[in-house]
């Protein structure tokens, strides 16, 4: 990789914000041209599915889409050992690779999400999930690495930020690279699916044994590059101490192709492993921590178990709905559902709903490289 992306992706990478949800400011237009290498249909390829390039293509206001083919240096990142800590991970960037030391910003709001674990009539295996926050600008990233598996993700980009400089002002391979060490949910083309929600509570996760560390974002990216079953992804995790991001609580819920679905936690640092088709924003792991969490999101956890309760099995459709009616329009906050995805893990086919809009779908397939 060379050296100049390494040195704009240090520079302004604050990604691990990103754990902390979306920001309160009023979503300001997109500025990319849009008149550049927008999405493209391939020819030889089901017109349903929108053909991402290397250029940055808006969507639509708020929600950006780019695809990056080749090495984004993770590799060395693990072998480097990762990082503990936010400033932790600024000191190694600052001592390793930059010349002059930067100013980082990172933010501190919770989020809510939503995720269902299903399978449909033909015996598919999908995965649906909510990112439930303010008003945010979201970038969605396909990615062919050179030493891992294809994957699609999306990130927050409002919390990737330094002093002076937007993020969207940087080169397109840049912004690519940089969105690629800050995924909150996404799969691979083996089908793994995952999902980082939030858990509110004062604990925090900092696991601290001889073990290389990894933080919340990076260990979703490991996932997508590197596991290709829920068991594999869990055999991963058990490889590294984890470190929450900005000192919250959180989990990950992870679903393979063969619809094997479940939810780590960590308790007082124990890594705990559920069985469970749907996770929301409180514990699911027995014992002191049972249920804390928002009320709210035992409301959404409810209603998604009715919906599984009630359907042996369920198609696109009906996982679209089933996101609809745990969406924040139903609740009558201040939030909004940002993004809502569902995966299809079994033919690598992904569809994406903008701002609780589910008449309008952005599809994408990761066969179509």
């Amino acid at each position: 990789m060379k050296k100049k992306v390494f040195l704009f992706l240090f520079l302004i990478l604050t990604f691990l914000s990103l754990v902390a949800g979306c920001s309160k400011k009023e979503n300001k237009k997109n500025t990319r041209n849009e008149n550049s290498n927008v999405l493209q249909k391939n020819a030889n390829q089901d017109n349903r599915y929108l053909t991402l390039t290397s250029e940055i293509t808006e969507l639509t206001d708020g929600l950006s889409a780019v695809k990056y083919e080749g090495d984004y240096g993770f590799d060395e990142f693990l072998i480097e050992g990762g990082a503990s800590s936010d400033t932790e991970v600024v000191s190694y960037l600052t001592e390793n690779v930059l010349s002059d030391a930067a100013d980082f910003s990172f933010g501190k709001i919770p989020f809510g999400c939503s995720t269902i674990s299903v399978t449909d009539e033909n015996g598919s295996s999908l995965f649906g999930r909510n990112f439930d926050w303010n008003t945010c600008n979201a970038m969605i990233v396909q990615s062919t690495p050179e030493n891992g598996y294809a994957s699609i993700s999306t990130v927050n980009t409002d919390f990737i930020n330094m002093s002076g400089l937007r993020l969207s002002a940087l080169p397109a391979d840049i912004q690519a690279v940089i969105c690629l060490y800050a995924p909150l949910d996404g799969m691979n083309e083996k089908g793994l699916a995952v999902s980082v929600n939030m858990i509110q509570d004062s604990d925090t996760i900092s696991q601290n044994t001889d073990k290389p560390d990894i933080t919340t974002t990076t260990a979703i990216r490991l996932l997508l590059d590197k596991a290709a079953t829920t068991q594999e992804a869990v055999e991963l995790l058990e490889q590294y101490d984890m470190h929450a991001s900005m000192g919250y609580m959180m989990h990950l819920a992870i679903s393979d192709r063969g619809n094997n679905s479940v939810v780590i936690e960590y308790v007082n640092n124990e890594m705990i492993v559920v069985e469970t088709f749907v996770v929301t924003n409180f514990y699911l792991a027995k014992g002191e921590k049972n249920g804390i969490g928002t009320q709210q999101s035992h409301e959404r956890y409810d209603i998604l178990m009715n919906i599984l309760t009630d359907n042996k099995t369920m198609n696109i459709n009906k996982v679209k709905n089933a996101l609809d009616s745990v969406s924040k329009k139903n609740f009558g906050e201040f939030e909004s559902t940002e993004w809502s995805v569902i995966f299809n893990q079994s033919t690598g086919e992904v569809w994406y709903y903008h701002r609780e809009n589910y008449d309008k779908s952005y599809c994408f397939s990761l066969n179509n490289k």
